[in-house]
């Protein structure tokens, strides 16, 4: 993580503290752990609150490519940054809750999506809105990830039973700062 990185997201962070949620980006380990369980034939991957890039570069270092990636960022700086770090990749500047109505793909559903969202700041309706739209996105055996800084799963039992859906948590990254911990999101077939 570079100096002008934690810089931009210090000065978006005074902005907007509630959108981005933390005061630093997230760091190596954190992007290693929340993306360690997918690899290229989960392409494409949708990536939501991109920001400076950690998570997509840790996806691109697990072997897809930047063109079978999807980076949604609703904040005009980290958009910006993400086109110019990944001219290949598909970057949309909207907020996540209306990412139902994005029509993001035209061909195979994704096999997950990582979100780097603050969803602890956010409305159960937005929460609800975000994993709805995530979830039209994914094929039956993708999975959510989802990071973050508390010890629960960060979305709510009833937003999960309404969308029928499993939480896990994969594991917490102390190294990163502060600590977060990893969830696996997937939808429950009976």
């Amino acid at each position: 993580m570079s100096l002008r990185d934690t810089l931009s997201f210090l000065g978006d962070w005074k902005t907007d503290p509630r959108r981005v949620g933390a005061i630093a980006p997230s760091g190596r380990s954190l992007a290693k752990l929340i993306t360690a369980g997918i690899d290229a034939s989960a392409a494409p991957v949708i990536e939501l609150g991109a920001g400076t890039g950690v998570f997509t570069q840790a996806l691109i270092e697990r072997g897809l490519h930047p063109d079978q990636l999807v980076l949604v960022e609703s904040g005009q700086r980290f958009a910006n940054l993400l086109r110019h770090r990944f001219a290949k990749a598909r970057v949309l500047q909207i907020d996540a809750a209306q990412l139902r109505e994005a029509a993001i793909f035209d061909g195979a559903p994704a096999g997950a999506v990582v979100s780097g969202l603050p969803l602890l700041n956010m409305s159960a309706e937005t929460v609800h809105a975000i994993l709805e739209g995530a979830f039209s996105y994914l094929r039956d055996d993708g999975a959510f990830y989802q990071f973050t800084y508390g010890w629960r799963c960060p979305i709510p039992h009833a937003v999960r039973e309404q969308l029928g859906l499993h939480a896990t948590r994969l594991a917490r990254a102390w190294l990163n700062v502060p600590p977060a911990a990893v969830w696996r999101i997937e939808r429950i077939f009976c």
